[in-house]
């Protein structure tokens, strides 16, 4: 079994349980694939691995890809395996981490039980994003999470026209638009007042909608079916816009209309889950249900 592994450079939690990581699959022979920046981080800390385990592509014959960080780095790790790829273990050493399985402190026992075979894996939605009447460099074409059309370094709100499936959904004026997926529906859908949306293999097929500080109090978030086309036309005037997917950005400037394409995409994501780790007990962990008291 070979573990590709990736990682947040900047997370101090993340280098203890990264060499520990490393020791144990060492010990047992398993291969592994370590990005370099982590690799050189190890070394500047004293601790030296194989040089024939350094990598620039951990994802390349890896059949479980590790990835030490929060929710943002299991994003960017998925999108460095790409969709169909390798299925991807979150190993928290952020925050929240609802996209994570496994804490630091207990990275050896989660290893145990993957290579062991005691593990299943989710293939999560994600959607096809195409932008039209403007450059988005850097920006990827697929979402895991979410596509944000958001205003950026002005106080006036921005004019986005919806449609569905050709069908004319609303003209929202407003801060921005979220437009989520299930694995996204606890992300910034859920800041702006979207819904939870069970995501996995037991996911609602659908996407969420949802305006940022709408100018209507009736502008509400809607779900809608997972196969439709959604097109956003952004009327902008003389200010730029952010355009981001999966939390990776660009600034677009004003123009007279931009049109953004989302469909979902026919390729998934993967992620790895563990025993006693389903998509309900990650919501009462992080969000605190049944624990009393109030926030």
């Amino acid at each position: 079994m070979t573990f590709g592994i990736t990682g947040n450079t900047s997370k101090d939690a993340l280098w203890p349980a990264l060499a520990e990581a490393v020791a144990w699959l060492a010990e047992r022979g398993l291969s592994t694939r370590l990005d370099r920046p982590l690799a050189d981080g190890l070394a500047e800390r004293g601790t030296h691995v194989a040089p024939e385990s350094v990598t620039d592509d951990p994802v390349a014959g890896a059949d479980v890809l590790l990835s030490f960080g929060g929710d943002g780095t299991v994003l960017r790790s998925a999108h460095r395996a790409g969709l169909d790829g390798p299925p991807i273990l979150g190993v928290n050493v952020g925050r929240l981490g609802y996209l994570t399985r496994a804490d630091v402190a207990e990275v050896t026992d989660v290893l145990a039980a993957v290579v062991a075979g005691r593990y299943a894996v989710e293939k999560r939605t994600t959607l096809d994003v195409a932008i039209d009447g403007a450059d988005a460099p850097g920006v990827p074409r697929w979402a895991l999470n979410d596509v944000v059309v958001d205003k950026s370094g002005t106080t006036s709100m921005i004019q986005i026209e919806a449609t569905v499936d050709g069908l004319f959904l609303n003209t929202y004026w407003a801060d921005g638009l979220v437009v989520a997926t299930p694995t996204g529906s606890t992300a910034y859908a859920l800041s702006v007042g979207g819904p939870i949306v069970v995501p996995g293999n037991r996911e609602t097929d659908v996407v969420v909608v949802a305006p940022i500080a709408p100018h209507t109090l009736t502008a509400r978030p809607i779900v809608l079916p997972a196969s439709c086309e959604l097109v956003l036309r952004v009327v902008t005037r003389d200010d730029a816009f952010a355009f981001a997917v999966d939390g990776m950005s660009a600034l677009v400037p004003g123009h007279a209309e931009v049109t953004i394409r989302v469909v979902r995409s026919a390729g998934t994501v993967r992620l790895v889950t563990l025993p006693g780790r389903d998509v309900f007990a990650t919501l009462r962990d992080k969000l605190s249900w049944g624990k009393g008291g109030v926030f």
